[in-house]
């Protein structure tokens, strides 16, 4: 029989103070109880392990205290999102899953059968959030998200978890604002109640104790001359990539954020500068690091006759935004909002390689198991 390294045990007894044993108390045992001995060698060891191989027994990774640690500053992050949101009478709003439109074009979508018809897997709650915000003010809602981005880098996943908060009569300049409080008080949560799971990440705090206001904020254009400064061959009109956001996140001690992109870039929901309208009025906040964008948003556009202008030039089907535009028909006001993916904040937040350690299973391109 193989020796077992894991095992379901009861041990009752004494708890006592010691300085001398691993974390400041040791337990003196008066009895003991076998639920389970495992008879079959743990398939984890105490020896390196390919990440494919972790990734396999993710049921059992799960278990070691460096994981552990990722996942309970997972819960306080978003423990720290809600509670954001709820101090400032934000109201949580559940958006759909299956959606009959795309918020951000198809080629990314996952589709599915509902009964004959067409639908896919939402890649946004922002389209209803809109709807609920034009009757509660300020809203947000927070659920899972799908991206069928045939990427394989450090930063994507498949299905991951969005907090999308969405706030009528707010322009670009309120939601910048807004994401610059929002990131300084989830960093200050995880800070006050994580630092022992952040000791055993080796998390460097101080970097950490330095995201305070003001962020930076540079247009879009600044930051392309910074790339190029930087010896990048970007060009004006180029969207940022993983190589871009990684440059210009290293630049900063904290987060920055970086507006108004060429509008071409950008969905077709967004609002053009009145003062450039090539111009978006939009933002993305690029974590500090080397970690690039962990929120994008701005303000969206909310006369009709240009939205569905917008549409038409996007080729996208008037029949399935019917209730979008109704939006801009009846009391339509100018809004703004934003998008935080939670296993980008995870990463950045614990220092990891790789976002496949920031959610229990996480679901990867060719990857679904377990």
């Amino acid at each position: 029989m193989a020796s077992p390294q894991t095992g379901s045990l009861v041990l009752t007894g004494t708890v006592q103070a010691d300085a001398r044993a691993p974390g400041g108390h040791e337990l003196h045992v008066n009895q003991l109880e076998v639920f389970h001995l495992v008879q079959e060698e743990f398939p984890i060891q105490s020896k390196e392990h390919g990440t494919g191989f972790l990734m396999e027994h993710r049921h059992l990774w799960i278990r070691s205290p460096r994981q552990q640690a990722i996942l309970r500053i997972r819960h306080e992050i978003i423990r720290a999102c809600r509670t954001f949101f709820d101090d400032r009478g934000f109201l949580l709003v559940d958006t759909p899953i299956f959606t009959p439109n795309a918020c951000e074009g198809t080629t990314t979508l996952f589709e599915t059968d509902y009964f004959g018809e067409k639908a896919y897997l939402t890649q946004s709650g922002q389209l209803y959030n809109e709807a609920t915000a034009a009757a509660f003010g300020k809203v947000y809602c927070f659920g899972p998200t799908f991206r069928a981005e045939k990427s394989k880098t450090r930063r994507h996943l498949m299905e991951f978890w969005m907090v999308e908060p969405e706030v009528a009569f707010a322009e670009l300049a309120d939601v910048m604002t807004l994401a610059e409080e929002f990131l300084t008080s989830i960093v200050a949560h995880v800070l006050k109640r994580r630092r022992e799971e952040l000791k055993v990440l080796d998390r460097d705090m101080k970097k950490l104790e330095a995201i305070v206001p003001p962020f930076p904020r540079i247009t879009y254009a600044e930051a392309v001359e910074r790339l190029q400064k930087k010896g990048n061959p970007i060009q004006p009109g180029d969207d940022f990539g993983g190589d871009e956001e990684t440059i210009l996140s290293n630049e900063f001690d904290r987060p920055a954020i970086i507006h108004r992109y060429p509008t071409a870039l950008k969905a077709f929901y967004m609002q053009n500068d009145p003062e450039n309208p090539d111009l978006a009025l939009c933002m993305d906040v690029l974590a500090p690091e080397g970690y690039g964008e962990i929120i994008g948003g701005g303000q969206r556009i909310h006369e009709r006759d240009k939205l569905l202008t917008r549409l038409k030039a996007h080729r996208l089907p008037e029949d399935a935004f019917r209730w979008y535009l109704d939006l801009r028909t009846f009391g339509s006001v100018p809004h703004a909002g934003f998008g935080m993916g939670i296993e980008r904040a995870v990463a950045w937040i614990c220092g990891l390689e790789h976002v496949r350690e920031t959610i229990p299973f996480p679901r990867m391109l060719y990857k679904i198991y377990p």
